[in-house]
């Protein structure tokens, strides 16, 4: 069947089961557009590159599946490869599809003057994509059509890049013949874990993304009973496990919580590389014995050496180490005292802070999603906001890209099954604050929570934390009511992060119509930032 080289990448998309595409055109992708018009998948137009890539790794975060961006050669490209390095360092499945000038005109590595050239734009890539795929034939054009999806999507998930010479969009040529089914990964082999596990006496389960993304859940739950281990999530992993007994809920830059880490004589990481955010830059105590469950060997290594390594997927390997465990056993500690004081403690030492958290809670189900900026209102609800199950909350280490909430909440909304609220500050929402066109366009039901604390709150903690006075982070920013007005959005403003706060949120959440809530008022970064981390520097 011969198809355009454009129609050939809209079927590769379809045959992924992308659903959503999120982009901007250009002259040099336009015939893209014409073959997606064509299609059932839905093409949503944003206002800035980034924030494609944004609504993208968002849409991957929500649903697990590929998220795609469409963009045009040159500073189209260029102009994703923040919102790209966040997606790399979370894991997200992500494509980033983009043009290229004509092959008639390229001469690889020589820059002549050709509107969009760049003289290596797949070199931007390699730093934050896993593979990228360049192809420079109709017949190379016809594979990578079908491949860089797929490719996105195999475990472990990270970024891929797609870049298409816009000559090759137009012409036409056949259909290749489909590749046979990805082989089915063989069961691990948990055998090597088993003596560690069972010689425990105070063993702790650590959480991570790759858990989430292989559906462990339950599975970490029934092996952390098997165990009588405790459960720490890290920031992706928040909702793991969600309701379990043994599940902390709180971060171990709780020192109550910290403390669980350095009594353990065993440390289960599931899906985790054990990062410098979670470990605070690896000033936690190397455990006595690792046990790393990973899809990927070396990542599973590269901090701290375990002891033995199961290689591949969490939920399989968490099964099978359950079913060959005797248990359960009782849990070493009283994980619900543990708990209970340590939210005493932040109570005590954040009562505003806490107060917010409540306030947050009480108005928002438990199918909302939320998504977190790097604001302090973000840090404190991505690592105190309890969510009910895995892919609720999104927190952007990751990179700790500033900007990205808000973006990203596009691609949620059309994803999601209940309620969104994208949380902001005042600095951060200016980022990407034309995507409110986008949002009206489309009748996004999302809520965009803006906190207003009148400049960058962290950064000005940051000043004064050393003595400083406070300089450059003071911001003026506009009527954000206003702002939202002129899009034709609902917008609201309240005072503090209170009870009328409370009130206003869950007016918003409740409706389907996009809106935009403003609460003025300040808060103290939590624990979790590393100001205020409680162990030592080495």
């Amino acid at each position: 069947m011969s198809r355009t080289g454009a129609q050939l990448l809209v079927a590769g998309l379809e045959a992924a089961g992308v659903d959503v595409v999120f982009g901007l055109p250009g002259v040099h992708n336009l015939a893209a557009w014409e073959a997606l018009r064509e299609s059932p998948i839905r093409l949503v137009g944003v206002r800035h590159e980034q924030a494609a890539v944004y609504a993208a790794d968002g849409y991957a975060r929500v649903t697990g599946r590929l998220g795609v961006a469409l963009v045009t050669t040159g500073p189209g490209a260029a102009n994703t490869l923040g919102a790209c390095g966040e997606a790399w360092a979370s894991r997200s499945p992500v494509l980033v599809v983009s043009t290229d000038i004509p092959t008639s005109l390229r001469i690889r590595g020589v820059h002549r003057g050709v509107l969009h050239e760049c003289v290596d734009q797949p070199g931007m890539f390699a730093p934050v994509t896993k593979q990228r795929f360049t192809p420079a034939t109709f017949a190379e054009l016809a594979l990578a059509a079908f491949a860089a999806p797929d490719a996105a999507a195999q475990a472990p998930a990270r970024p891929v890049y797609l870049e298409i010479p816009t000559d090759l969009l137009s012409a036409s040529g056949d259909e290749p013949a489909m590749a046979s089914a990805r082989p089915v990964a063989g069961a691990p082999d948990v055998e090597p874990a088993l003596d560690v596990l069972a010689g425990a006496q105070r063993p702790l389960l650590w959480a991570g993304g790759g858990a989430v993304a292989a559906g462990a859940s339950a599975a970490v739950g029934s092996l952390a009973r098997c165990l009588g281990a405790p459960i720490v999530t890290t920031y992706q992993a928040n909702g793991v496990a969600a309701g379990h007994p043994l599940r902390i809920g709180l971060p171990p830059h709780v020192p109550e919580v910290g403390a669980l880490w350095d009594e353990a004589d065993l440390v289960v990481a599931v899906g985790s590389d054990l990062d410098g955010t979670m470990t605070q830059n690896w000033r936690m105590p190397a455990p006595p014995r690792l046990v790393a469950i990973n899809v990927d060997e070396a990542d599973a290594a590269k901090n701290w050496a375990p002891d033995v390594i199961v290689a591949g997927d969490a939920r399989a390997a968490c099964e099978a180490l359950a079913l060959e465990l005797a248990g359960p056993r009782d849990p070493w500690v009283d994980v619900a005292a543990v708990r209970e004081r340590a939210r005493a403690s932040l109570r005590s030492a954040f009562p505003a802070e806490l107060g917010f958290l409540d306030a947050f809670a009480a108005a928002v189900p438990d199918e909302t999603v939320v998504l977190c900026d790097m604001c302090i209102p973000g840090y404190w609800l991505g690592g105190f906001h309890p969510a009910p199950a895995p892919r609720r909350i999104t927190y952007p280490l990751g990179w700790g890209t500033l900007g990205c909430a808000f973006p990203q909440s596009l691609g949620a909304a059309l994803a999601a099954e209940g309620p969104v609220v994208s949380v902001s500050g005042d600095g951060g929402f200016l980022f990407a604050c034309g995507e409110l066109a986008t949002v009206a366009q489309e009748r996004l039901p999302l809520t965009a929570l803006i906190v207003d604390d009148g400049g960058y709150g962290m950064l000005r903690f940051d000043q004064r934390k050393s003595g400083a006075a406070s300089y450059g982070v003071d911001l003026h920013t506009p009527d954000f009511v206003a702002l939202a007005a002129s899009f034709g959005l609902r917008g609201e403003a309240v005072d503090g992060l209170g009870d009328p706060f409370s009130a206003a949120l869950a007016r918003h959440v409740a409706d389907p119509q996009p809106t935009v809530l403003v609460a003025r008022a300040a808060l103290e970064p939590p624990p979790t930032t590393s100001p205020r981390w409680y162990r030592p520097a080495a």
